[in-house]
C-alpha cells in the first residue's frame, strides 16, 4: 500500500510538472530578435516594467502586423471568444453549454455579414486587417505551445482571419446595444397596458437630476388624478391581489456608468485642454483594452510620424482611446436607439410572406448548423425578412422582426484607425461620423485647447413611425432610409462653461435627441455630480480628474436617507429595537458608496423596495396587462418614485396599507429583514458588493480558479456614483491627458496586459486601479527589447 501510494504521489507530480512545463511554453517572447514574414522593416518592441509595449515601425502596416503579433502572443483566448460570440460559434470551444448562446448569436448571421462586408471597405482597410491577421497568426506560431487555455481544453487555436477583426467589432455592439430591443419590446407593453396621462407618468423622459450639453432637465408629469386611477377602490383593478401580472425590479436595472468629460485650455492649470476618461464595462481577466505606443517614423516626411498612446482593443489594430499628441479622444455609451421592432404584415394568402414596400415577399430561410465540441452539430433555420430575423410574436400574435445597426453593412468598418492621424477637434470630428461602430459619445480635446462632444458612428435617418413602439415597415415612407449626413450631426464645440461631461445619459434634446433616440440613456444623476464637480473648478488639473472618477459620494440617496429618518420618527421607534439600529445606521453614514459601513447599502435597499412596489402596484393597479412578467426597472423611474413619495396621493397607495407612513415603516421593515438577524453595523455594502474579476476558465476548471482570478473583495463605488461598482461591472480603465503633454497624464485599469498567469504582466498595475492611483499615460523605462525582422 505504501508503495502504491509512492507511485500515485510521483505520477501526480510528474503530470503537473509536464502540465506546469507545458503552460510556460506559452507565454509570449519578451527578448531578442523573431522574424516574420510580410515585414516591409524592421519592427523593435520595447516593454516597460508593467509590460506596456512601444512599438517602433516605419510604415503603418508593418505596426499593424506587430500589433497583431503582439495580441496573438499576449490575448489570443481573449479574442478568440470574442469572434465566436459574434458569431454564434462558442460551442465548438467549449461544447454544449453554450449551445442557447450560439443560437440567439446566430439568428444575426453576422459572420456572413463580417465575409461580405470585408470586400467593401477601403483598400487600405482591407490592407490593414490583412496584415493585422498575418501578425496575430505569426504571434501564435512563435509561441513554443498553443496559449494555456487551450492546453485545459484540449483544443486548437483556429488561425485569425481578416473578417475575425469586424466580428470583435460587432462583439461589442452585443455588449454596448439592446442588440434584441427588448426595450421597444417592454414600452410597447407598458403603452399599450396603460391609459394615456398614465404612460406619460411612468415612461417619463427625464427628471431634475438631468444635466444634458444642449437643453434643460425635464420636469416628470403630475400624478394623474383618482379618474385615472385609483388604487383604493376596486372599479379600476384589473388584477388579482396578490397576483400582480406586471411587477418591476430594479435589480435589473440596467447598470452603465462610463465617464468621459474634456475641460478647455483656458480652464485649466496649464492652459492645455485636459481629456478624462473611465468606460465601464463587465470586468474579467484579461481586461477587455491593451495599452500601448504606437509611433511610425517617417524619415522622407518627419512631419508625417505618428505618435499614439492609448488602448487597444485584442482583435483590432487601431488605438480606440488615448491621444496622438494633438487630440485626445474617449467615449461612453450614447444609450441611442439602435435597433427596433418590425411588425409583419403577413399575406392573408400566404402564411409564408410578408409585406414589403415592394410588395409581398417570402421569407428566406438560412439553414445554420452549429459545431458542438465533443457532441453531434445542432441544425438551426433561422428566418428572415429584408429588415433582419424573425424574432416571435407579441401579445396580440403578431409576427415581429429586429432590425438592428449591427445588421447594416456600413455600420462596420475600421475607420476609427483614422483619428491617429486627426490634428485638431474639427477633423476628429467628421471622422467620427463616418466610424462603422456602436454608435458612442465621443469626448475630444486638442492641443490648441478646443474641446468638443459628438456621436462616433453611423446614425439611420428614421422616417414615419415611433421608432420607441413596435411598427410595420411594409409602406415606402416607414423605416430606415439611408444615413445621417455629417453636417447634420449634433455637435458642442468649445461650449461657453468650457467644459463637457457625457455618463451615459441624455446629452440633447429636441431635434438633435430624435436622431440619436432614446436606447434608455441612463437618470441624470451621475451626469450631473461629474457636471457639478467641473464647474467648481477653477484651474483644473489632472488630479482634480482622477478625483471626480473616484467620487464615491451618493447624492443620489442622500435624499431617501433624509426620507428615511424622517420616516423613524419617536413612534416609529418605540418598543422596535431593530428600526431604532437601522435610525442610528443611516444618521451616522457618511454619504459615500463605502464598502466597510451599512449606510449606503440600507438606504439602497429601502429605496429599490419602494419603487419596485410603488411602480407594480400602480401599472398592475390600473393597467391591463395579458400576461405576468418582471420588467427592467425604467432608468427614469425616479422622478415619478420620487413624486409619489413627497406628494403621497392618497389613491396611489397600495391597498394593503392604511397610511404612507405604514407604508414606509413596512418597507423599513423589509429594509432590516434583508440583513438577517445578525447586527445592522455588519451589514455593509461591502458584503454584497463584492467585485470578482476571474479569467473565463475559473468557473469551469475550480482548481486553477485562485490562480486566475485577479480580485475578489468589496471595492468603493456603487449605483449612480461616478466611481460606479456593481458587482463586476465598474471602469475598465481611467486615465486623463493633454494632448502634447502626455509625459504627464495618467492611466490605470484593472488586471495586467498579459492574459498568462504565469506571467510578470498578469497582475501588473491592477493594484494601482484597486486603491485609485494614477500611473504613467505613457509607458516607462524599456525592461526588455524584441526586434522583429522581414523573413528572408
Amino acid at each position: 500500500m505504501k508503495l502504491l501510494t509512492t507511485v500515485i504521489l510521483f505520477v501526480a507530480i510528474c503530470i503537473v510538472s509536464v502540465t506546469y512545463l507545458a503552460v510556460r511554453g506559452s507565454l509570449p517572447v519578451l527578448d531578442g530578435t523573431i522574424s516574420i514574414a510580410g515585414l516591409i522593416a524592421p519592427v523593435v518592441v520595447e516593454r516597460d516594467l508593467l509590460g506596456v509595449p512601444t512599438v517602433r515601425g516605419t510604415n503603418r502596416l508593418d505596426v499593424a502586423r506587430v500589433t497583431g503579433f503582439l495580441h496573438g502572443q499576449d490575448r489570443f483566448f481573449q479574442m478568440d471568444l470574442m469572434r465566436r460570440v459574434a458569431a454564434g460559434e462558442l460551442s465548438a470551444l467549449v461544447g454544449k453549454t453554450a449551445i442557447e448562446l450560439d443560437k440567439a448569436s446566430r439568428q444575426h448571421r453576422l459572420r456572413t455579414t463580417a465575409q461580405e462586408r470585408i470586400t467593401n471597405v477601403s483598400i487600405a482597410e482591407q490592407q490593414l486587417m490583412k496584415a493585422y491577421a498575418e501578425g496575430v497568426n505569426a504571434g501564435l506560431q512563435a509561441l513554443r505551445v498553443a496559449p494555456f487555455e487551450y492546453i485545459f481544453l484540449r483544443a486548437r487555436a483556429q488561425p485569425w482571419r481578416p473578417e475575425d477583426t469586424l466580428l470583435v467589432n460587432y462583439a461589442m455592439y452585443f455588449q454596448l446595444d439592446d442588440s434584441d430591443a427588448s426595450r421597444d419590446n417592454a414600452y410597447a407593453i407598458l403603452h399599450d397596458g396603460l391609459p394615456s396621462l398614465l404612460r406619460e407618468f411612468v415612461l417619463n423622459e427625464g427628471t431634475e437630476w438631468d444635466a444634458p450639453l444642449i437643453g434643460d432637465a425635464l420636469t416628470v408629469p403630475p400624478i394623474p388624478g383618482p379618474d385615472i386611477c385609483d388604487l383604493r377602490t376596486d372599479q379600476t383593478q384589473h388584477y388579482v391581489r396578490g397576483q400582480i401580472p406586471l411587477t418591476f425590479s430594479a435589480t435589473e436595472e440596467r447598470v452603465a456608468g462610463s465617464n468621459g468629460w474634456a475641460v478647455a485650455g483656458r480652464r485649466s492649470s496649464t492652459g492645455k485642454a485636459i481629456l478624462a476618461n473611465d468606460m465601464h464595462l463587465d470586468l474579467s481577466v484579461p481586461n477587455t483594452w491593451y495599452r500601448m505606443r504606437l509611433i511610425v517614423e517617417n524619415a522622407a516626411n518627419p512631419a508625417d510620424r505618428l505618435d499614439i498612446t492609448g488602448v487597444t482593443l485584442p482583435g483590432a489594430p487601431a488605438v480606440v482611446a488615448g491621444s496622438n499628441g494633438s487630440v485626445a479622444w474617449g467615449f461612453t455609451n450614447s444609450r441611442g436607439d439602435w435597433s427596433d421592432l418590425v411588425l409583419l404584415d403577413l399575406d392573408p394568402d400566404n402564411p409564408n410572406a410578408y409585406l414589403t414596400p415592394d410588395g409581398y415577399r417570402l421569407f428566406d430561410i438560412h439553414a445554420e448548423t452549429i459545431d458542438v465540441r465533443r457532441s453531434p452539430t445542432v441544425q438551426v433555420d433561422i428566418r428572415t425578412t429584408i429588415w433582419g430575423p424573425v424574432v416571435g410574436a407579441d401579445s396580440q400574435g403578431r409576427l415581429r422582426a429586429l432590425h438592428w445597426l449591427a445588421h447594416e453593412p456600413e455600420a462596420s468598418n475600421l475607420k476609427i484607425i483614422e483619428l491617429e492621424r486627426a490634428r485638431d477637434v474639427h477633423q476628429a470630428i467628421r471622422i467620427a461620423h463616418t466610424v462603422g461602430a456602436p454608435p458612442q459619445n465621443i469626448m475630444l480635446a486638442d492641443s490648441s485647447g478646443n474641446i468638443a462632444w459628438t456621436i462616433m458612428g453611423r446614425i439611420p435617418l428614421r422616417i414615419g413611425y415611433d421608432p420607441q413602439l413596435p411598427s410595420s415597415w411594409s409602406g415606402e415612407q416607414t423605416g430606415w432610409r439611408g444615413w445621417l449626413e455629417s453636417a447634420d450631426y449634433p455637435v458642442v464645440l468649445n461650449p461657453d462653461a468650457g467644459v463637457i461631461w457625457t455618463a451615459n445619459a441624455r446629452v440633447v434634446q429636441g431635434e438633435e435627441l430624435e436622431l440619436i433616440g432614446n436606447g434608455g440613456y441612463s437618470l441624470g444623476a451621475r451626469a450631473s455630480q461629474i457636471r457639478d464637480g467641473l464647474l467648481r473648478l477653477d484651474g483644473a488639473t489632472l488630479e482634480d480628474m482622477l478625483a471626480i472618477q473616484l467620487d464615491d459620494r451618493a447624492l443620489l440617496h442622500e435624499r431617501w436617507r433624509e426620507l428615511l429618518l424622517a420616516v423613524l420618527d419617536s413612534n416609529a421607534l418605540a418598543g422596535n429595537l431593530r428600526r431604532a439600529e437601522l435610525r442610528t445606521e443611516i444618521a451616522q453614514w457618511n454619504g459615500r458608496a463605502d464598502p466597510e459601513t451599512a449606510g449606503y447599502r440600507l438606504v439602497r435597499e429601502f429605496r429599490r423596495r419602494t419603487g419596485d412596489e410603488l411602480l407594480s402596484e400602480l401599472v398592475s393597479g390600473c393597467g391591463n396587462f395579458v400576461e405576468p412578467m418582471t420588467l427592467r426597472r425604467l432608468n427614469q423611474s425616479e422622478g415619478p418614485i420620487w413624486r409619489l413619495v413627497t406628494e403621497q396621493p392618497a389613491h396611489l397607495l397600495p391597498p394593503i396599507y392604511a397610511t404612507w407612513q405604514a407604508f414606509f415603516l413596512a418597507t423599513a421593515d423589509k429594509t432590516i429583514a434583508s440583513c438577517g438577524n445578525d447586527s445592522l453595523v455588519n451589514c455593509t455594502w461591502g458584503e454584497i458588493n463584492r467585485v470578482e474579476i476571474t479569467h473565463p476558465l475559473a468557473n469551469a476548471i475550480p482548481f486553477l480558479a485562485s490562480w486566475l482570478t485577479m480580485h475578489d473583495g468589496p471595492l468603493p463605488g456603487g449605483d449612480h456614483t461616478p466611481r460606479l461598482q456593481q458587482g463586476n461591472h465598474g471602469a475598465s480603465e481611467r486615465f486623463a491627458v493633454s494632448p502634447g503633454d502626455e509625459a504627464n497624464g495618467y492611466f490605470h485599469m484593472p488586471g495586467g496586459q498579459s492574459g498568462h498567469p504565469l506571467s510578470s504582466f498578469y497582475r501588473a498595475g491592477h493594484e494601482a486601479w484597486v486603491r485609485g492611483e494614477p500611473q504613467s499615460f505613457l509607458p516607462g523605462d524599456t525592461a526588455h527589447t524584441l526586434t522583429l525582422r522581414p523573413a528572408e
